[in-house]
């Protein structure tokens, strides 16, 4: 087994950072991945693939180490010599031989950790890398599905693009990466895949605002609003903005979309992301109370609720946050959830649509939030459809939608 040791102490520190200093994963891996512009891209990989690999087997990779939770930088040390061990059983890799004799291995024994690694695979919380509570909300909530879904979250995400049909289409983009580097997904008409992850950011096709690095499940949210050009769109929990820039594309850069959010921040990033997509009928708004919602009463021919929640949906793209969420977090969600789909609802126009969205497996998050708005609100809305992408079937990652129109009051 090949390691370097400044490699495999840069994966440690950024385990320490994550897991002791509660830092998003994400920004760990590329603050370390700035720190040293000596190394290559094999470099770059081994300590990014290992970072996100250990982060998503994190319960497993303790179990086989025998260390409940790891606090000191020589058990961090130790976790990653047993991830070694066990990477070629868990990621169906060639077998790997001895750990180095270094100092920070000397207490792995490497039978040992294969045994406990076969008594772990037995137990589908370990085997999956799943907290207690989770399992349990997953099995309660999916039943039988749970299951697969819970193995599918685990395999790495692929790389999806968005052509942006405002400055391009799908086959330049193709042109640019190469027929035989990207694969088309016919049910997403905007949608490319890269069959090798690259370095997005740093291309010039990028630069141009030509792409966006957006999931193929993401994608489908847009075109479900049915919005046309010259509609009056709101997009009320926006972000940094890519499904807005998605429906600004859709809208071919007529009529308006205001995008609002409570966080100023991320409609800063919005903005720039608008300029770098040619995006002209944007406008932010930040959302400080519900006043504001009440100023827009019956404004919107088409609004966006893409709400906050779990991330249950994404958990292959981000890891770490099964080991963040907590209980309480996501009984508060679905609480901010009723709020903002009760609440803002009334920017609609009689006539009007309206989306619901999730990135959450959860039915609470999802179907159940649209029942009880139905029960509660049905003689103004009609429910028209709804769409779930599942990790295990589709492919995608985990989205829910659901479209909703305001009757006419006569």
């Amino acid at each position: 087994m090949k390691l370097y040791k400044g490699l495999s102490e840069a994966v440690v520190v950024s385990l320490t950072d994550i897991f002791v200093k509660d830092k998003q994963a994400d920004r760990v891996v590329e603050q370390v991945l700035k720190s040293n512009k000596k190394w290559g891209a094999r470099d770059r990989a081994f300590i990014a693939e290992n970072v996100y690999e250990m982060v998503r087997w994190w319960r497993l990779v303790k179990y086989v180490s025998g260390i409940t939770r790891a606090t000191e930088r020589e058990e961090f040390w130790v976790l990653f010599g047993c991830w070694q061990i066990i990477k070629p059983l868990r990621l169906q890799l060639p077998p790997s031989g001895d750990l180095p004799e270094w100092e920070e291995f000397a207490s792995i024994n490497k039978e040992h950790v294969l045994d406990l690694y076969a008594q772990g695979m037995a137990v589908r919380k370990i085997a999956e890398s799943i907290p207690d509570w989770l399992d349990e909300i997953g099995e309660k909530e999916l039943g039988n599905a749970w299951d697969a879904e819970l193995q599918a979250l685990n395999k790495q995400a692929p790389l999806v693009l968005r052509i942006n049909t405002l400055k391009t289409d799908k086959g330049e983009v193709t042109e640019i990466f190469g027929k035989e580097n990207v694969e088309e997904l016919f049910d997403v008409s905007d949608a490319l895949v890269l069959t090798k992850r690259r370095n997005i950011g740093g291309m010039d096709v990028y630069k141009n605002g030509f792409i966006e690095v957006q999931d193929a499940g993401s994608q489908l949210i847009a075109p479900y609003l049915d919005v046309k050009p010259d509609m009056s769109v709101i997009d009320a929990c926006a972000g940094a903005g890519g499904k807005t820039l998605h429906l600004a594309a859709l809208m071919k850069n007529s009529g308006s979309i205001l995008s609002m959010d409570i966080e100023s921040y991320k409609l800063s990033e919005l903005k720039r992301r608008a300029s770098r997509n040619g995006v002209k009928n944007l406008d932010t708004m930040v959302i400080d109370s519900d006043r504001v919602i009440e100023k827009l009463a019956e404004t919107a021919d088409r609004l966006l609720l893409d709400v906050p929640c779990s991330g249950l949906g994404v958990l292959r793209r981000n890891p770490d946050s099964k080991w963040k969420l907590k209980p309480a977090f996501l009984e508060s969600i679905r609480n901010v959830q009723w709020h903002i789909l009760s609440t803002y609802s009334q920017m609609v126009k009689p006539g009007g649509k309206m989306v619901y969205a999730t990135c959450s497996v959860l039915p609470s998050e999802s179907e159940e939030q649209v029942k009880r708005f139905m029960r509660k609100f049905g003689s103004q809305w009609k429910f028209i459809s709804d769409h779930r992408t599942s990790v295990a079937r589709d492919g995608y990652d985990g989205f829910y939608m659901a479209l909703l129109q305001r009757k006419n009051v006569n």
